[in-house]
Formats: structure tokens, C-alpha cells, sequence
């Protein structure tokens, strides 16, 4: 035993020479630490330029790529439409950059003062901390020495700096509350600008089916993304402007090659854990997207509660909702083992390896001589120390930050491209250009050959068609070349089967739907009024229920008078709801305070109140009685009012001129019409139906009396 203590005793001849040679290192070292230093940089600069060529190289290659694959042909409809792959790539730079000129619309913006207040603050904070941790080392110096004067007048400074601080990370709370809801109001002004123009909010629900639910998109996604834009740039700011200036002293005190050696292997650690990162910007755009899905079957569900409800569907609804509910928590769960396992990773690299290269980068000076600090003595050890590991954890906990930045970066990469891809089909819309997966025979050869065309729409004082196609919601094309003229005083009726294109009509007349072909000659918007058999009651006031969709100065304007709109009611007989509800300022939900017959005399109300050249009256008097509709229809055609009616009620066809009807099978008929001649034939058909039916049960009859 006391053999094997001797040999594994060390050596004094051995230990003075590792010593001797860590000296000469030491010394060769600062002899030639100029070039050392120089040829340390120079690698950086190199590597630094060698990184910018690669990076260009590769957005020339995406870009490449991209045009390649805008020129292939598509295969199927709507594969535009399929969902871009969401990460840290060119495409989120140009998205987020498009967002950026919304959200800081100029030099003199609001926002842009925000922001370079924001910055100032953030500056003065780093400054303040760099002046605590100088601060933080004469306190420990002055205990460490025994001078409780000095310790004592470092604690008067210590909390008169408190002070500034204090307030400088209040300013910074605000600024950043502040940006996020200056973002969120240019954004949602500008989309609202887009989507509540030129029918945007219809065609993207009715003609493309990209966008499936743009209300939360608009709602959440654009609050979501100002929350997290100007998080970033205060959490990628400020941990930055740290690295910058706390590294800046360290290498003064520790010198720059052991902080560039200690960089050079946090860069290493931190590029394996970028590596090993899930994708979290793909996952909370996922997420997004089936949040979105969850909340539309629970609006679905609310529309169609009635129907449901007397299907006793509500076992079949529960089942599509659970199913959509677990699709969600499936996927969130995925991510909360995603964000564990890199949790696990990122504080053990964070926390702990960095922590140690950090404590032995501040022993540098304590047991190695740096040039520029002489002093040797207890005290100074111990402030320069105290110092560094302040600096050093300040640093870290910076670089820790923009670590953690990264996942922030992805989820914001998720939030970019919802908002783009909403701009994005905005923009296709307002062009014209669609996208929607059709159905049925809209795939045949000569169907997409019409859904292919455009035709021409020429504003005129009459309406008419020639050679205009009637397509369906699903592509289908219900009537090949649709020819028609309505002059003012030649009133309208269209009758014909349900799907047989009146819908599709009234659409392409309130430019609603597109033109695939043919000329349309139509008076403007503001010519043309449409009512449908359950009219649209707005939020607001009985007043706004009758001027809809004017405001009251809009009325003003057009010296319309609160008595005016009552013998306006009075015309169709409700002028007591007014009383009865409170006056005309009286604010309800009055889809559900008026009955289904109140409600369509209040829009011929409205009718009366615009009194246009053209309406286009929906089955809008089926709730009504026959002497209502006769004051109805006698009134209106007394306004000068050009009517094109929708209704199979006999007793509206005295009020036309002329009539379009429709057989389903893609033929029609327009002529004029003879009010009194049609209702003869109508009863003789009947008569004759009746006479026809009785045929069977005379037959049957006459043998059992010849049998």
C-alpha cells in the first residue's frame, strides 16, 4: 500500500515543469498577441464575408426556384392555394418586410417615434446595468477590504441609481404595450381598407375558398402578431445591444482572444441547438389554422341552430365538434413535448455550460497576467471579479435571450405568413383572380373553357344582357348564353325551378359574381337596390334600420326629416313600431324583436326611403298580406321604381311588363307579359290537371262495371 501511495503521488519535477511550460506559453502568448490578435479578427472577417456570399447565393437559388415553379403548369384548381412552408426563409423576410411598411407607414409616423424612444430607453438601460455591475464590484470590494465608509456611500449610490432604473423599465413596458397596439391599428385599418371594398368580404367566402375563416385572421391572428413583433424587438434589441457593450468591457478586462474563444464555442453550442429546434413557427401556424376550424363549427352550429335542432342533430354536431376540439389538443400536446424536450436542452446549455466557460473566463485575470492590469492585490482581485461575473451573467443571460429569441422568431414566422396569405388572396381578388375547388360538371372540357372567360360589364341607364353565361356557386354553367333587356317602366318577372340561375343573376348584377363572358349593360350601385326574402337588419338605430346602409348625415344631406321616414312607415303600415319601441333612436337586436313580415316592411321602407331606378325584390312579400303587397308594389311603381321580382305568386304577375323564365334545363323565355291571358291559362291548366287525375280512378271504375 505504501508503494502504490508513492506512485500515485505527483512528481515535484513534473509539476514544475508543466508549470515552466504553461509560463512560456504564457509569455510567447503576450509577446506575439498583436498578431495573434489581428490574425483572430482577420479570420472572423473573412468568415463573416464568406457567410453574406452564401447567404445571397442561396436567396438567388430560392428565387430561382420560385420562378421555376410559377411557370409549371398547374395540375389540379386551387393548388395555388396549398399551405407555404413557414420558417426562417426568404419568403418570411418579404412577408414581414411588406407588414413592416403597414405597421411604420413613414419617418414622421407615430410609430417610428415609438420606436426610437423605445431604442433610447433600451440604451439607457444597458448603460445603467454596465454601471450596477462596476457598481456591484467596489460593493464587494469595499466588504472584502473592510472600508465601510466606501461600502456605505456605494449603497447611497447603489439606490439613487434605483431610481432611474425603475422608471426606465416602466417606460420600456409601456413603449412596448404601446408599438403593439399602434401595429395592430395600422394593420387592421389597412386590411379593413382591403376587405370592406370592391365585395372583398364576399368573394372571399363565396368565390374563393383559400380563406376559411377570415374573421379570426383578422381578430386574433393580426393581434397575435403585434403582440409578438413588438415583443421581438424589444427582446432581440436590448439582449443585443447588451452582447455588444457588456462584451466590449469584458475584452478590455479579460482580453479579446479568451472572449473570442469563449464565443467561438457558445457559437458551436448554439448552432447545434438551432439544429435540433423543432420547427415552432410551422407548428403555431398549424395550430392557428385548427383554432380557426374549431371556432367556425361553433359559429356553424349558432347559424343553423334551428335546423339542427329539428333534425335532432345534435348528437352528429357534438361528434364533429369533439372531433375537431381533439384535433387540436392532439396537436397542442405534440408541441408541449416538442417545447419540453428543447426546454431540457436549452436551459442545460444555457444555464449550465455556458455558466462554466463564464466562470472560468473571469478567473482569467485572477490567475493570469492581462495586459493593462497591473494591480495584484486582494481587493482589486475581487472587484475585477465581481465585475466580470457581473458583466459576463449580464452577457449571458443577453445571449440567452436571443436564443430564446429564435423560437419567438419561428411563432412570429407563423403569425407573418396567416396575415400574408390573407393580403395575399385580398390582393388575387381585387384582381380578379380566383381560386375555388368546383365540382360537379365543372370539370368537363367546355364548362372550364366558360369559367376560363371574362366578359365586359358597360355602365348604361338600362340593364341587359347578351350572351351572358349563368355559372353556379359550384361551376356549374346553368344557361350557355343568357340575352335580356330591362328599360325603365318595363317591370320584370323571373320565375323558374330552384338552381336555375335567378340567384346567379341578381349577383352578376350587384357585381357580386364575375362576368365569364358576353356583355352586361346595368345602371351604377347606386341605381340599383336589391331586397331578399329575409332583409339584413343592421346594429343601431330604428333610424338606421330604415336609411341602411346611409348614416344620418348622409340623410341630412338628402333633406330627409324623422317625419319623412314616418310617412314613409306609415305608406306600409308599421308607423307604430316607433312608438312602441321607444322612438326612432331606440337601439335592439331587431332580428329578433320584429317578426318575419315586420321585417320585410321595413325593408320596403328602405326601398321607398333610396327610392332607386332598379330593385330587385327577392320573394320579399312572402310574409306579408295580399293588400299589404299591392301598397307595397302600387307605391314603389309610383316612386318611378323599375321592378325585377323573384316569386311564384300569381298575384304579383298584374304589377310586370315582361317575364324571364327559366326551365332548369338550361333554356328560358323572355317576352312580354300578359297578365290576364297567363292567369286563364294558369286556371284552365289546373282545371285540366284536376280532370286528369280523376282519369285513373275511372278506368278503375268502368271495369269493375264491365267486369
Amino acid at each position: 500500500m505504501a508503494a502504490q501511495s508513492k506512485i500515485l503521488l505527483p512528481s515535484p519535477v513534473s509539476e514544475r515543469s508543466t508549470r515552466q511550460l504553461i509560463s512560456a506559453l504564457t509569455d510567447l502568448y503576450l509577446r506575439h498577441r498583436t498578431k495573434i490578435s489581428r490574425t483572430v479578427y482577420l479570420t472572423l472577417f473573412i468568415t463573416l464575408i464568406n457567410r453574406i456570399r452564401n447567404a445571397i447565393s442561396e436567396q438567388k437559388a430560392a428565387s430561382l426556384h420560385q420562378a421555376q415553379a410559377r411557370q409549371r403548369p398547374r395540375t389540379r384548381e386551387g393548388e395555388a392555394g396549398a399551405r407555404k412552408r413557414v420558417g426562417l426563409n426568404r419568403e418570411f423576410f418579404k412577408n414581414l418586410l411588406r407588414l413592416l411598411r403597414i405597421v411604420i407607414p413613414g419617418w414622421k409616423s407615430k410609430e417610428l417615434r415609438l420606436i426610437i424612444s423605445h431604442s433610447v430607453f433600451l440604451v439607457v438601460r444597458t448603460l445603467l446595468s454596465l454601471y450596477v455591475a462596476e457598481l456591484d464590484g467596489k460593493l464587494v470590494s469595499s466588504l472584502v477590504r473592510g472600508k465601510g465608509k466606501e461600502f456605505l456611500l456605494g449603497i447611497v449610490w447603489w439606490m439613487v441609481v434605483a431610481i432611474p432604473a425603475t422608471f426606465t423599465n416602466s417606460m420600456l413596458s409601456y413603449h412596448q404595450c404601446k408599438l403593439s397596439l399602434q401595429y395592430r391599428t395600422c394593420l387592421t385599418n389597412y386590411i379593413h381598407s382591403k376587405y370592406l371594398s370592391n365585395m372583398t368580404f364576399y368573394s372571399l367566402s363565396a368565390l374563393d375558398d383559400r380563406i376559411k375563416n377570415a374573421d379570426q385572421m383578422i381578430t386574433v391572428d393580426v393581434s397575435r402578431f403585434s403582440n409578438s413583433l413588438a415583443e421581438l424587438y424589444s427582446n432581440l434589441a436590448k439582449p443585443i445591444l447588451d452582447m455588444i457593450i457588456y462584451n466590449y468591457s469584458l475584452s478590455r478586462s479579460v482580453g479579446g482572444e479568451g472572449l473570442f474563444m469563449m464565443s467561438l464555442l457558445v457559437q458551436l453550442s448554439a448552432n447545434v441547438m438551432r439544429a435540433l429546434t423543432p420547427p415552432f413557427g410551422k407548428y403555431v401556424a398549424e395550430e392557428a389554422r385548427l383554432e380557426g376550424e374549431f371556432r367556425f363549427q361553433h359559429s356553424r352550429l349558432i347559424d343553423n341552430s334551428e335546423e339542427i335542432a329539428l333534425y335532432y342533430g345534435h348528437e352528429a354536431e357534438k361528434d364533429t365538434l369533439d372531433k375537431g376540439y381533439f384535433t387540436l389538443i392532439k396537436h397542442v400536446n405534440r408541441i408541449l413535448r416538442r417545447r419540453l424536450y428543447h426546454g431540457v436542452m436549452e436551459d442545460f446549455v444555457i444555464k449550465y455550460f455556458w455558466g462554466a466557460l463564464g466562470l472560468i473566463l473571469c478567473s482569467v485575470p485572477v490567475f493570469f497576467k492581462v495586459p493593462g492590469h497591473a494591480s495584484r492585490l486582494m481587493g482589486d482581485r475581487t472587484e475585477s471579479f465581481i465585475t466580470n461575473r457581473r458583466m459576463l451573467l449580464s452577457s449571458s443571460d443577453a445571449f440567452g435571450r436571443v436564443m430564446f429569441s429564435y423560437k419567438e422568431i419561428t411563432e412570429l414566422a407563423g403569425y407573418t405568413s396567416r396575415v400574408s396569405t390573407l393580403l395575399d388572396v385580398m390582393d388575387e381578388i381585387q384582381a380578379g383572380r380566383f381560386e375555388k375547388k368546383l365540382v360537379s360538371s365543372a370539370s368537363t372540357d367546355e364548362n372550364a373553357k366558360v369559367l376560363r372567360g371574362r366578359g365586359k360589364v358597360v355602365e348604361s341607364e338600362n340593364i341587359e344582357f347578351v350572351d351572358v353565361p349563368i355559372v353556379s356557386p359550384n361551376g356549374d354553367v346553368l344557361v350557355r348564353k343568357l340575352n335580356f333587356s330591362v328599360r325603365p317602366g318595363e317591370h320584370l318577372l323571373i320565375v323558374g325551378p330552384n338552381g336555375c340561375g335567378k340567384s346567379s343573376l341578381f349577383r352578376i348584377l350587384g357585381g357580386l359574381w364575375p362576368v365569364y363572358g358576353g356583355v352586361v349593360h346595368k345602371p351604377p350601385f347606386s341605381d340599383i337596390f336589391y331586397i331578399p326574402q329575409r332583409p339584413y337588419l343592421s346594429r343601431g338605430t330604428l333610424r338606421q334600420q330604415i336609411i341602411y346602409p346611409d348614416g344620418l348625415r348622409e340623410m341630412r344631406d338628402r333633406g330627409v326629416t324623422d317625419n319623412d321616414l314616418h310617412g314613409i312607415l306609415r305608406t306600409v303600415e308599421i308607423e307604430h313600431i316607433v312608438d312602441r319601441l321607444g322612438g326612432w333612436e331606440a337601439e335592439e337586436e331587431w332580428r329578433d324583436v320584429l317578426s318575419g313580415g315586420l321585417q320585410q316592411r321595413v325593408a320596403m321602407a328602405r326601398l321607398f326611403y333610396h327610392a332607386p331606378k332598379y330593385a330587385i325584390l327577392d320573394e320579399c312579400t312572402s310574409s306579408v298580406t295580399l293588400e299589404i303587397e299591392k301598397v307595397m308594389y302600387e307605391t314603389a311603381k309610383s316612386l318611378g321604381i323599375t321592378l325585377m321580382t323573384v316569386s311564384h305568386r300569381r298575384s304579383l304577375w298584374k304589377y310586370h311588363t315582361n317575364i324571364l323564365q327559366f326551365d332548369g334545363q338550361g333554356n328560358y323565355i323572355f317576352t312580354k307579359l300578359d297578365a290576364e291571358r297567363r292567369l286563364k291559362l294558369e286556371d284552365e291548366k289546373e282545371e285540366l290537371d284536376l280532370q286528369l287525375r280523376t282519369v285513373p280512378e275511372i278506368e278503375r271504375r268502368i271495369a269493375e262495371l264491365t267486369g
